[in-house]
């Protein structure tokens, strides 16, 4: 069997949650799309059923040891019984998936100690916590700090880990830890934890502005730009959530507060995952995936459309919110249905 068809099924089991996930969330917003029994999985499924078994596949892959992949394995699991209406079972094995993950970064640390391996851990760690506090509470919502730090960590570590091919800078690790210790007092859930995690990732948007190679390769032509024009817009909506979030009052949950995290897991970490895809896919996959002009379009309907959901919550206009979402979902599908189409293509050829 070939690696392509041994890492697929991984890969096709955490769209499954990022289909139910999406559902769950137009269902949230009033759409009649069904599944309003997955309503409280939207964040679980999302976060954890999409993207942890897709990062997690990625660092098995990287990682090069069979166990690793216990990680997507069970997160991909656990997004299938989420969908089948088991949360217990499901967030149990959620778990089991981060706490592997965690170990996988361990063993990287390890053998390499680096500033950027261990922000990765530190990510992991976050990650296995939100699960945990979900599994012991039950209540989704008090792992979203956690979790949301999970995947900010995540990235910057991955763009950390590029910034070496900068001149050096003394002051670049030192300058790092501040955004990094507000966002590791933000994870931890309490009345103030979006304020003091909305002040660590602003301070870590202006600092990636500095310190990452996107100031370079905005400037080079085809895959290079299109990753930067990426980056760069996702650090825009770092920086709006970041904000947003420090100018929650304790314990609010209204239309702000959704504004706050759906900039940060649709406008950041989705232009992200926009950006990476096309190189990610052929190392995890081993597939060609060509860059096309044709990539812009499901960033540009991304962008829009969630400038659309943002201003219907900051209006508190519901229709306009309703109709952001939508093309939210509008834009992941069509950038799923891109890449899907580049990848047949250029193995017809």
């Amino acid at each position: 069997m070939s690696v392509t068809l041994r890492r697929l099924p991984l890969l096709i089991a955490g769209a499954v949650s990022l289909v139910a996930g999406i559902i769950a969330g137009e269902g949230r917003l009033g759409w009649p799309v069904g599944g309003a029994g997955l309503a409280l999985a939207h964040g679980p499924l999302m976060i954890c059923g999409f993207f942890g078994t897709v990062i997690g596949l990625e660092r098995a892959v990287a990682l090069g040891k069979p166990w690793g992949y216990g990680s997507p394995l069970f997160t991909a699991l656990g997004g299938i019984l989420l969908i089948a209406g088991s949360p217990q079972a499901g967030a149990a094995l959620l778990l089991a998936g981060s706490l592997t993950f965690v170990a996988m970064s361990l063993n990287v640390i390890g053998r390499q100690r680096e500033v950027f391996t261990v922000v990765l851990g530190l990510g992991g760690l976050a990650w296995a916590a939100g699960n945990l506090a979900w599994l012991w509470s039950g209540d989704a919502a008090a792992a979203v700090p956690p979790w949301a730090a999970f995947l900010v960590l995540t990235i910057a570590g991955e763009r950390l880990e590029l910034s070496r091919f900068l001149p050096p800078w003394r002051w670049r690790t030192p300058t790092l830890i501040p955004p990094l210790l507000l966002l590791l007092a933000g994870a931890v859930p309490s009345s103030w934890s979006w304020q003091l995690f909305g002040g660590g990732l602003a301070l870590l948007t202006l600092w990636s502005l500095v310190n990452d190679v996107v100031r370079r390769t905005i400037r080079q032509p085809g895959l290079t730009r299109y990753v930067a024009v990426c980056l760069l817009s996702g650090y825009f909506w770092s920086l709006a959530a970041g904000l947003l979030m420090t100018g929650l009052a304790p314990g609010e949950t209204g239309v702000r507060y959704d504004a706050a995290l759906h900039c940060l897991f649709v406008g950041f970490v989705f232009a992200m995952v926009y950006g990476h895809a096309p190189v990610i896919l052929p190392a995890v996959l081993r597939v060609a995936v060509p860059y096309k002009p044709v990539f812009y379009l499901p960033l540009f309907l991304l962008h829009a459309s969630l400038l659309l959901r943002v201003a219907g919550d900051l209006l508190d206009i519901h229709a306009v919110r309703q109709w952001g979402g939508m093309g939210n979902a509008a834009a992941i599908a069509l950038f799923i249905v891109t890449m899907l189409a580049t990848v047949l293509g250029a193995r017809k050829r």
